[in-house]
């Protein structure tokens, strides 16, 4: 009985195991499936048709097996309603959360967590500035961004919360009250600041000089920014720029004697004090918080282009090529799309197709039908900092006291109460040093730092961004332009930022055009903060459109631009610190090999070269480790490296041990610099330590604590130290190194991918994937040796163009047309990115009807 009555219980309590197990999976199940309608409820209705309020006529949605849309409509208001429908569709998370970010809003999204950013962004007055940019707006351009804001309204009409996309049901878990508001024109506008933010040229160069010259002379500071080799590598068009005269002297015109912070003996000695060093050192820590979706500030940010007329190809029709180098995002900076008129009638305008930023309207890079086009950065120099003296609400100038431009801002709180901050400005710009606590101690402890009397000094920015420009108007005149002519009079409003412009045509033209806003220095070279207590100092107007650089139908027959340095000795000084010009020697001598061999150039052609990983540094460096006398781990490397054809590939051993041996070497060598100042890898120290190859006894091979002393010792000490950390990180056995091991690339939702929480982070990031490619390699996936070496900077898209046969074009984009998790088309690209692959890009009407995956037609409400 009592063997009956145990066999009982625990058949009872396998019956309760097994019940508790079921209901444990089927809750599992309830919630997955919840889960997965969750993230499936906000996909984009792709196929068959929707009726809404707005449109004067049907606007029809092709899209291709890789979601990316193709747009046709009878009429430009419906062809720009219709994309902002289409890409509220796919990317509204993206783009509500970048106009927060542009409006300084993102506290009212996040928390107290993002105030430092939102006071930032107040400060520079990026929703003020694109406000005047649409009040600008000709009647036209005006009428496309309203058009666009209507279709993206028609899309939010009836949506919200997790319809529109997965982050908002992650938000709401921290901020559910939360609901957006409206799209407007001036959301769209104010994305363009924030692209020219990020591709602000030099001002970080000019804090690292101003940093390095509180730690070395004048001279050792030139020397760790060298001029660009002219002669030595390309340039686009002329020799260098003519030099400004010299800057007005730091002490001018005090207050008093007593008062003055830079006695004119310091000066001589350093353009600024230790003080104003740390200033401006939190200024640079104040950039560098500022969200990553904008991109690391570094040596690594570029772009490719080349254009290449019809006498080098086969087909007789010029090829352009672009990739433009970024920060990576999920989802990609970019959304592939094309606007096309069912006919080309005064009332519709565009057939375009090319690369869009959501929440923008119009097609920033791409082709129409007539021309294609692409961009590099230009990386004039039009940023400067100034040195100011501040008496309460006032700043000096000339002599006398000047009241500051006050400015009130408040910043809405999620869970928390509003914050109040004052922007405070000169006439050249805002003080930025009243940002975040830094600022404020530099505020207070400048007299201390600097050794000067006490008073208040701050540090003022001068950006031609903060003044309103017409790029937002240029967009749709690039769209629309037929030929060489219409072209250039959209480049000449094109100011900010400004881009190298590369041109082709149907007619079998090439060209290149540099656009831009770019000051004119009444003294200086914009290379150190100047006082900003003299008007002797600053801005005198703009470099004429008529003067920036520009080729049409060159005799070589080709054209390259990758930032190198574009003026020539005649041209306007455009900057100082261009980019050394590696990419664009080495897509230069790709070009010519070829051309050289007889080859008749194709697409496919160009789409080899824009994968090389050709390492300019590596070269450097082979022959002359190969000629010393080595013993231990540093024999053991350089015997590796003997063997090597010098090219960064995901699956060469020799290019991670390189890389392991460039960092090592360049933290040796250059360890003690300030921190802020310390050498991120690029081509800028290609160029330093490539000629400090040819000074063996410089004492910058020297490093006491490791205890060497001359080029060779330095050389063989980081071939040493390199070994034993390439073990570390990838075994003992040097035939399973790889390094695509150490060079990785996650990516990395703009909002929610640094969140800190595990599972937040593995819905929305993708990754890691194995990459090739380097630094100042024409496959331009670049890293920053003072962090380590996984991937920050990325060919962003590629794009091949064919004026001969428009449907042999190729493109692909980093990551998918989509913007929402787990959709189909969320990364499908970025394998086809990670292998160096292209996609078909049909851009004929036929082609696009031939290669429709799923057709949408958005109809008129009421319509038959």
């Amino acid at each position: 009985m009592g063997t009956d009555a145990s066999r009982t219980g625990r058949h009872r309590g396998i019956q309760f195991l097994i019940g508790l197990l079921v209901a444990v999976l089927v809750l599992a199940v309830v919630a997955a499936g919840l889960g997965w309608w969750t993230v499936q409820r906000s996909f984009p209705t792709s196929n068959g048709s929707i009726e809404m309020s707005g449109l004067d006529a049907t606007a029809t949605v092709h899209r291709d097996d890789a979601g990316v849309p193709q747009l046709y409509a009878e009429t430009d208001h419906d062809l720009f309603f219709a994309q902002g429908f289409v890409h509220a569709q796919d990317r509204f998370w993206e783009m509500d959360f970048r106009r927060h970010v542009t409006a300084g809003r993102l506290a009212e999204l996040f928390g107290r967590s993002q105030l430092g950013t939102d006071a930032f962004i107040r400060t520079l007055d990026w929703r003020g500035i694109a406000e005047q940019e649409y009040g600008m707006l000709d009647e036209s351009s005006k009428a496309h961004y309203d058009a666009y804001a209507e279709g993206v309204n028609a899309y939010l009409a009836d949506r919200g919360g997790a319809d529109l996309s997965l982050e908002y049901a992650v938000l709401g878990l921290q901020n559910p009250g939360y609901s957006p508001e409206p799209w407007s024109g001036v959301d769209s506008i104010a994305w363009l600041k924030a692209m020219a933010w990020d591709l602000r040229s030099n001002l970080g160069d000019e804090i690292d000089r101003a940093l390095l010259s509180t730690a070395l002379p004048p001279e050792e500071v030139a020397r760790l920014h060298p001029d660009y080799p002219w002669g030595r590598m390309p340039t686009i068009a002329g020799e260098p720029p003519a030099t400004a005269p010299a800057p007005a002297a730091l002490s001018v015109s005090p207050i008093s004697a007593d008062d003055d912070p830079i006695r004119p003996d310091a000066a001589a000695e350093s353009p600024i004090g230790p003080g104003h060093a740390a200033a401006l050192s939190s200024l640079q820590s104040t950039i560098e918080a500022v969200p990553e979706l904008l991109g690391p500030e570094g040596g690594d940010l570029g772009s490719n282009s080349w254009v290449v007329s019809g006498a080098l190809t086969e087909s007789g029709s010029p090829l352009l090529a672009n990739d433009p180098h970024l920060g990576p995002a999920m989802p990609s900076i970019w959304a592939q799309m094309g606007l096309h008129c069912v006919q080309i009638t005064d009332e519709c305008t565009f057939d375009v197709a090319g690369y869009s930023f959501s929440g923008l309207p119009g097609i920033v890079i791409g082709q129409n039908q007539s021309i294609a086009w692409g961009f590099t950065n230009l990386g004039p120099d039009v940023a400067d900092l100034y040195l100011e003296r501040i008496d309460g609400d006032s700043y000096e100038l000339d002599g006398a006291l000047v009241p500051l431009t006050l400015r009130e801002e408040t910043i809405e709180v999620a869970g928390g109460d509003p914050v109040t901050v004052t922007v405070r400005s000169t006439a050249r710009g805002p003080l930025v040093t009243g940002i975040g606590d830094d600022f404020g101690e530099v505020a207070t402890q400048f007299p201390a730092a600097s050794g000067q009397a006490e008073g208040q000094y701050e540090v003022s920015l001068q950006w031609t961004a903060l003044t309103a420009g017409t790029t937002a108007g240029a967009i749709f005149a690039l769209d629309r332009a037929h030929d060489w002519n219409a072209f250039r009079a959209a480049a000449a409003i094109f100011d900010v930022p400004a881009q190298n412009l590369v041109y082709a045509d149907v007619a079998g033209n090439i060209g290149y055009q540099a656009p831009g806003r770019i000051p004119v220095r009444k003294t200086g070279d914009g290379t150190l903060p100047l006082a900003g207590w003299t008007s002797a100092n600053g801005w005198e107007g703009a470099v004429p459109f008529g003067r920036l650089p520009s080729v049409y139908n060159p005799a070589s027959g080709y054209i390259v631009t990758a930032n190198n340095a574009a003026a020539g000795p005649e041209g306007p000084m455009l900057t100082e610190d261009w980019d050394y010009g590696y990419r664009a020697a080495g897509i230069d001598r790709l070009l010519r090999e070829r051309l050289d061999a007889g080859e008749k150039l194709t697409a496919e052609s160009l789409a080899e070269i824009q994968l090389d990983t050709s390492d300019a540094n590596a070269a450097a460096f082979l022959p002359v480790i190969a000629a010393l006398d080595l013993d231990g781990d540093a024999k053991r490397g350089a015997a590796l490296l003997g063997g090597w054809n010098g090219r960064a590939d995901v699956d060469s051993a020799e290019a991670a041990y390189f890389a392991v041996f460039w960092r090592s070497l360049l933290g040796d060598m250059f360890g003690e610099l300030p921190e802020a100042t310390r050498p991120q890898g690029g081509d800028r120290w290609f160029n330093v330590v490539g000629t400090l190859l040819a000074e063996p006894e410089s004492t910058w091979w020297a490093n006491d604590d490791a205890g060497v002393t001359g080029r060779d010792a330095m050389i063989a000490h980081a071939l040493g130290a390199a070994w034993e950390e390439s073990e570390q990180r990838m075994g003992s056995n040097p035939d399973s190194w790889r390094w695509g091991r150490l060079h990785t690339l996650t990516l990395t939702n703009q909002s929610f991918g640094e969140s800190g929480i595990a599972p937040i982070e593995w819905l929305f990031n993708r990754g890691p994937y194995e990459l090739g490619g380097g630094s100042s390699i024409v496959n331009a996936i670049g890293w920053d040796a003072s962090i380590g070496y996984g991937v920050d900077w990325v060919p962003s898209m590629r794009m091949v163009v064919d004026l001969g046969d428009r449907d042999a074009s190729r493109w692909i984009n980093l990551t998918g047309a989509s913007g929402h998790a787990f959709h189909p088309h969320y990364a499908d690209q970025a394998p086809l990115w990670q292998r160096g692959e292209l996609r078909d890009w049909a851009f004929t009407a036929e082609a696009i009807e031939a290669s429709a995956h799923d057709t949408l037609r958005l109809r008129p409400a009421g319509a038959d």
